[in-house]
């Protein structure tokens, strides 16, 4: 593998930005300073760049033309061929609730492609976005696959494909998932959402190991003062919110508020994208669903209810900019730290650090356009 050696960029780190050199060897990051130097290695100039940690998108159901639940592995590794073009060099592949044996199809296809390198976004594994949710906020989930909570069921997944399943959405008020969650929660990071639960089945289910909140403000009971629900849990406690900010779902002050009380450590920026993302308006699946793009807005053919989006990680970057007016180095951490830390994979990613993975992604540093992507060492996307 080829050394890369970044030169003359200003590099996001901390939130801050630092006139630093970033070396990378063997896919990992080997140094970050002034001044380095490294026989044999291609020289990149940065100059007129933001270097910043390449995004990681824990939430998608697709993109390209490609449905996650429908996907083969060549079809896994076209979403994340196009996702490095958009800057993110990590994702997890979100199964919609199907049957178990399209779930166990689309783990399987996850299992080859998890360990590949080199071509794209590396993929970090499924997440499940269900079948423990509720009925009454279940979305885009098809009603007759929901089911209680039944951590045997889990087992018997990771059992038949270990280290395959990196995220799960579960709902408190379901029977069973609050005892689930706390035989899972040390294998597998939780999110809860699609929920109506009270404040206390939220709390509970927050203190029996939940760690993030799926798109926050989005398919679940929002707060009232006198019921604050599973939102009011949500804002007031440490659980890393996911943000869908398109600007459909939420609103721009939805999200500045949403940082105002979570702080921007705990916001994680999520795309939930089906596979419309980077595709013209027009009819498409999600799951076992029909799907109707119109004017960039997903939304499913028979309800009209919202169905996932079509918001890539570069946009959402753009938009986060935007609706906050920080300065991109501020909000970075909501598409490379945070959503680390939530899926307990910061000690390899999120961050330009030495001896993590070599995962940066380099932007115009006016318009924060996409220019060059590099995943685990690899040159991956050159615009």
């Amino acid at each position: 593998m080829k050394s890369l050696l970044i030169q003359n960029g200003m590099v996001a780190h901390e939130g801050e930005l630092k006139r630093w050199d970033v070396l990378c060897e063997n896919g990992k990051i080997a140094a970050v300073g002034t001044g380095l130097d490294a026989d044999g290695a291609e020289v990149i100039d940065a100059a007129g760049m933001l270097v910043a940690p390449g995004f990681i998108d824990a939430h998608t159901h697709g993109a390209a033309g490609v449905d996650v639940n429908a996907a083969d592995e060549d079809g896994l590794r076209k979403i994340a061929a196009f996702f490095a073009t958009q800057g993110t060099t990590a994702f997890c592949a979100s199964i919609l609730t199907d049957t178990d044996e399209t779930t166990r199809r689309c783990l399987a296809a996850i299992q080859t492609v998890r360990s590949e390198r080199g071509s794209g976004a590396q993929l970090l594994g499924a997440h499940l976005e269900g079948p423990f949710l509720a009925k009454e906020y279940k979305g885009a989930m098809p009603e007759y696959l929901l089911r209680e909570g039944d951590a045997a069921l889990l087992r018997r997944w990771q059992s038949e494909f270990p280290g395959v399943i990196a995220y799960i959405t579960v709902s408190p008020e379901v029977p069973g998932v609050v005892e689930m969650i706390r035989e899972i929660a040390e294998d597998v990071p939780v999110a809860i959402g699609h929920s109506g639960a009270d404040y206390e089945t939220a709390m509970n289910a927050i203190r029996a190991g939940s760690r993030c909140v799926t798109h926050t403000f989005n398919a679940m009971r929002l707060f009232h003062q006198h019921e604050p629900a599973i939102m009011g849990a949500a804002l007031e406690s440490d659980c890393f919110c996911e943000a869908i900010c398109d600007g459909r779902h939420l609103h721009p002050g939805t999200v500045r508020m949403l940082i105002k009380c979570k702080g921007i450590d705990h916001v994680m920026a999520v795309t939930d994208s089906i596979m419309a993302a980077g595709l013209p308006d027009g009819h498409y699946k999600l799951g076992v669903n029909d799907v109707v793009v119109v004017d960039g807005d997903a939304k499913l053919a028979d309800t009209g209810v919202r169905a996932g989006s079509t918001l890539t990680t570069g946009q959402a970057l753009q938009n986060l900019v935007r609706f906050t007016g920080r300065p991109a180095q501020e909000v970075l951490p909501m598409l490379t730290q945070n959503p680390a830390r939530a899926l307990r994979i910061d000690d390899r990613k999120g961050s330009i650090d030495a001896g993590k993975d070599a995962d940066i992604v380099l932007l115009d540093a006016q318009t924060l356009d996409v220019r060059r992507t590099i995943a685990c060492g690899v040159s991956v996307y050159e615009a």
